[in-house]
């Protein structure tokens, strides 16, 4: 994951001391970690009579390009001098960061920063600039929680446009919710849904010689199997990975979807779970869904470049009364996994023999996320609990003896009614941690709703 490109002004009174301005404005910029943040900073901008000072800011911030612009409010200062500075950047999120005075002698010394802040932030509201609004008080730590989750929400949105996401047929099952409206998606996300035909890939899987397979066989050594698989199936689950992986890369692809039970295991009579596995581990910075599911790449692609995660898709088996149990009948990125990665060759219901992807998932806390259209607006559903192990399960229709598949038990923190009403897929992207004030600032930055 890149690092965050953000902009930083800082901004006081002309009749404060320039000394204070410049040292609070330092000590703020050095609380920001490196292994975060590339800045791009401007000196300090005071109400001068001329607007110079202003001028000369924004004229040194134009020439970079950033997620995010850190308004840096150091003491107070009228609202045009900021305005100035920032008009020009309307477009892109900022954080309105209110410093604070220190002790000094046995008494508080301030420069009246949340003066500056407060006349600030409704005229900010009201000319439409999306932003979050931090403070921080005397002798306490800067806000760097607040800041982080808001800064990596701007990294997401601006990785967002422009991405590009393969799709390799449509309409898996005739399903209704994984179909997309494509213009709507461009134009507010700045997502691009390219197809691709099945029998693209079916041509490549042919054409491909020992040596463009040999690393990806190798990466099989590592996997711990349950049984020795047919010859046949890892030459097939060794060919799609190499047809999809040069596909990608071709193409630029930064996830992928693909027509799973109606197209693969129907038309090439194997099972995709271990090529996707193996996708995965050679890439792994690709997202993958299963049956053309085109938000749930599109959750998939944001909750990555929110987190730094890879963030597998599941899907509903079992709703309790305080949770749900949550798995995937194909595959999980081995990034998520829980000990080596472990395969099984199997089969389901009349398709050939493939390999299974039978890993244990991390547990802990988690955010199940979704993104959602109806209505004409899109809008992000997401929902924390705890990831445990699951219990003894099994779904019926597997060859015997049935596996146990990726799954975990979640237990969630608010009452599964709410969760029942506003469920939006059966296909929910996982992300460690509780991640809902990065995707609340995401959705103000983006215009979604939050479910």
């Amino acid at each position: 994951m890149r690092k965050i490109k953000a902009g930083f002004v800082g901004f006081g009174e002309i009749n404060t001391p320039r000394e204070l301005i410049e040292r609070l404005c330092r000590e703020a910029r050095a609380q920001l970690p490196a292994s975060e943040f590339e800045v791009f900073e401007t000196a300090p901008v005071s109400d001068d009579p001329g607007g110079c000072e202003a001028q000369r800011a924004g004229a040194e911030l134009s020439r970079h390009d950033f997620d995010v612009l850190l308004v840096c409010i150091a003491g107070w200062i009228p609202s045009h001098a900021v305005l100035d500075v920032i008009d020009r950047f309307r477009h892109r999120p900022l954080v309105l960061w209110g410093l604070a005075g220190w002790q000094e002698g046995g008494r508080l010394i301030t420069t009246a920063p949340q003066a500056g802040t407060t006349a600030l932030r409704h005229p900010l509201s009201e000319m439409g600039f999306k932003f979050e609004y931090v403070t921080q008080a005397p002798g306490g730590p800067a806000p760097l929680p607040a800041i982080l989750d808001f800064a990596r929400a701007a990294r997401a949105a601006a990785m967002l446009r422009g991405a590009r996401i393969g799709q390799m047929g449509y309409r898996d099952m005739n399903l209704y919710g994984t179909m997309f409206d494509g213009v709507s998606l461009r134009g507010r996300l700045g997502v691009e849904v390219e197809f691709f035909e099945m029998l693209e890939i079916a041509r490549a899987m042919e054409s491909c010689g020992a040596e463009d397979l040999a690393a990806l066989r190798a990466r099989l050594q590592a996997w711990e199997f349950t049984r020795p698989a047919q010859p046949a199936t890892l030459e097939n689950t060794i060919r799609l990975c190499w047809a999809l992986q040069r596909k990608i890369r071709e193409r630029g692809y930064q996830a992928l979807s693909f027509k799973d039970v109606d197209g693969v295991k129907k038309f090439f009579q194997f099972a995709p779970a271990g090529a996707l596995t193996l996708l995965h581990d050679a890439n792994p910075d690709i997202c993958t869904i299963p049956e053309n599911d085109t938000l749930g790449a599109v959750t998939q692609l944001l909750a990555r470049d929110l987190t730094g995660q890879a963030c597998a898709y599941l899907e509903f088996y079992d709703f309790f009364d305080n949770g749900v149990l949550m798995g995937v009948p194909d595959y999980v990125p081995p990034q998520v996994v829980d000990g080596p990665v472990r395969v099984t060759p199997t089969a389901f219901g009349g398709f050939g023999e493939g390999l299974l992807n039978v890993s244990r998932i991390k547990t802990g806390p988690a955010t199940l996320i979704r993104l959602a259209h109806a209505g004409g607006r899109y809008g992000l559903h997401a929902v924390c609990g705890n990831a445990v192990p699951p219990p003894a399960w099994e779904e019926a229709g597997w060859q015997p003896p049935a596996p146990q598949l990726p799954s975990l038990r979640i237990d969630f923190e608010t009452p599964m009614s709410a969760f029942q009403e506003r469920v939006m897929s059966q296909h929910y992207i996982l992300a460690y941690g509780d991640q809902r004030r990065a995707l609340r600032g995401l959705a103000r930055i983006l215009d979604l709703d939050m479910l």
